[in-house]
């Protein structure tokens, strides 16, 4: 059995390891390897590929280790219920430091105490989720309400006309929208979004 220990931090200037040394030590109490999974990603995000990369690797038996469910989570409710279902479809413990009834799924082998503490764990899990996405959107509105007094316009992102340019270029040489995005660096979206303007 291996414990797979996933920190988060939502920007690069943000240190994601700062919680590495309290997990490496709880993860001593815990038979069996370490693997570290360190990520600078939001949490809002469902598609994050160092979670991905963790999920992939995992194996039935396993531990996901996490401070707390806020660097696990900051999802709406119907993602993490998709990230919730991927983690039990690999059969993965979750074990979350700052939520000590986590702690006894790694001991615990009667499998009535296991489904008692899965059931109690399910719902704490899911109301500190909640609790995490809904604090993130509070502060998102108290920046913005900060800007609209602090009297702040955002100018918006500028368009690349070069880019544009090479697009409508690419898109009359009939390469697809796949191969028009790639070859010029932007998403297929953005593609779409220039061609509907011709």
């Amino acid at each position: 059995m291996t414990t797979r220990i996933y920190v988060r931090a939502s920007t690069k200037d943000q240190d994601a390891e700062r919680a590495l040394d309290d997990l490496r030590e709880f993860a001593k109490s815990i038979k069996g390897d370490v693997n570290e999974y360190i990520e600078n990603e939001s949490g809002t995000k469902l598609d994050r590929p160092v979670l991905n990369k963790l999920l992939d690797d995992s194996e039935n038996g396993d531990t996901l280790l996490v401070e707390s469910v806020d660097r696990l989570s900051r999802l709406s409710q119907s993602d993490f219920d998709v990230l919730k279902g991927r983690i039990k479809e690999k059969g993965l413990k979750l074990v979350v430091a700052d939520l000590p009834t986590t702690h006894m799924l790694v001991s615990s082998n009667d499998t009535i105490t296991s489904s008692i503490l899965n059931l109690v764990n399910n719902m704490l899990i899911d109301l500190l989720a909640t609790m995490a996405r809904l604090d993130n959107e509070k502060r998102k509105e108290r920046i913005k309400q900060g800007l609209v007094r602090s009297g702040y316009k955002p100018s918006g992102k500028k368009a690349d006309l070069t880019k544009h340019d090479r697009i409508k270029e690419l898109n009359a040489k009939g390469l697809t929208k796949e191969e028009i995005a790639k070859a010029v660096g932007v998403g297929v979206a953005t593609v779409y979004r220039v061609l509907k303007k011709i």
